[in-house]
This record gives C-alpha cells, structure tokens and sequence, in this order.
C-alpha cells in the first residue's frame, strides 16, 4: 500500500466519511466526488495497483469482477444498462494514482466535458472490454 493513496485510505476504511456502497474481499465501490451524471461510482482495489498498465493477464479477472460489481449496484437503482459508461483513464490522465473503474449513467445526462474526458476506447479511456483485451495480450 502506497504510504499517501487516498484511495488505499477510502479502501481499507480510514475515511469515515466516504461511505461505502459495495466492500467486498478484493475491491470497494464508492461515490464519485464529482459526479458526471447521476450515477457515478468508483469500484476500487483494496491492494495497491497504479493503473492498468501495472496489471498482469492474471489480473483479468479481478476487472471482470470489478464490472460485475457497478453493474449490480447500477442494476439495483433502476438504471439502463444502454445508458451506463464503464471505464478506466490511462496515464498520464488519472488524477489518483491508484487503479479505478468508473460507471456512470445515464450518459445522456453527461456535459460536453464530460463527455470529453469519458470517452470510450479513446487514447485515454478504456473500456472493461478494452482493459481485458489490453491484459489478455501481456505476457506473464
């Protein structure tokens, strides 16, 4: 664990006032700070990777999870599954340098920005299904 990760903190429970909305042995989910759209959470590994590009092949499963995870918890708040946005930023664009899979919905209430900074398969965003590929295709 990174000595000043926030979000190794907000992990492993030393931010009370980050609640937790899923806690399960290998990830949590969480409120986005700031949201871009109405649904916007944060599924986050309780061990300390930087990013994606940190990962291994054995790490595919840990994203699949991860997904499963936003999805039932989007699922459980009557969202439209054509609606939501799943994804990881690359570096240099993250802004916590500590793995994190974002969902968002519904994407049309998104602004142009955020549009923008959450594009699909884009230099610097990355789909679950990207990310798998992307892994899929690491040597060991």
């Amino acid at each position: 664990m990174s000595q000043s990760c926030l979000f190794c903190d907000i992990a492993n429970g030393k931010v009370p006032d980050t609640k937790l909305e899923v806690e399960t042995d290998e990830y949590v989910i969480f409120k986005d700070i700031k949201p871009a759209a109405k649904f916007h959470y944060l599924a986050v590994p309780k061990l300390h990777y930087e990013s994606l590009n940190t990962l291994t092949k054995s790490h595919e499963r840990l994203v699949t999870r991860m997904e499963e995870g936003l999805r039932q918890l989007l699922a459980q708040q009557g969202v439209d599954m054509n609606e939501a946005l799943f994804g990881f930023h690359l570096p240099p664009f993250i802004t916590v340098r500590h793995l994190h899979m974002h969902a968002i919905a519904p994407r049309s209430d998104m602004g142009f920005l955020s549009k923008w900074i959450f594009r699909p398969s884009s230099r610097w965003f990355r789909s679950p299904d990207d990310a798998r590929f992307y892994l899929y295709q690491k040597e060991e």
